[in-house]
């Protein structure tokens, strides 16, 4: 990698309802895009699959991957309220942020 490409961290929500009842799914990636269609492919395996997370609420964009870990730990510890703030601060209407990323 040149001095001159930056790699990007990104810290994000998704949950399974869009709205405030749903569970969320808080989770910290280099790619964003590849991050949820792994987890749009619902393996009843993982967290994501057995509760059906596929929507993204929320992402937050990161130089360096210690703050983006930083802020996952830090949003992992917060109230779930506190959560649903920051998700309503900059997407009000709970849309899916990754809507319409992998159709044809």
């Amino acid at each position: 990698m040149s001095p001159r490409q930056q790699r990007s961290y990104w810290v994000y929500i998704m949950t399974n309802v869009l709205g405030r009842s749903g569970t969320l799914y808080i989770g910290v990636t280099n790619d964003l895009q590849r991050r949820i269609r792994e987890h749009a492919q619902v393996r009843p395996d993982t967290f994501t699959g057995r509760y059906g997370i596929t929507h993204l609420v929320h992402c937050e964009e990161f130089q360096y991957i210690n703050d983006a870990i930083s802020r996952e730990k830090q949003l992992k510890d917060w109230r779930r309220s506190r959560k649903l703030e920051l998700i309503e601060s900059e997407n009000p209407d709970w849309e899916d942020l990754s809507a319409g990323w992998f159709e044809e």
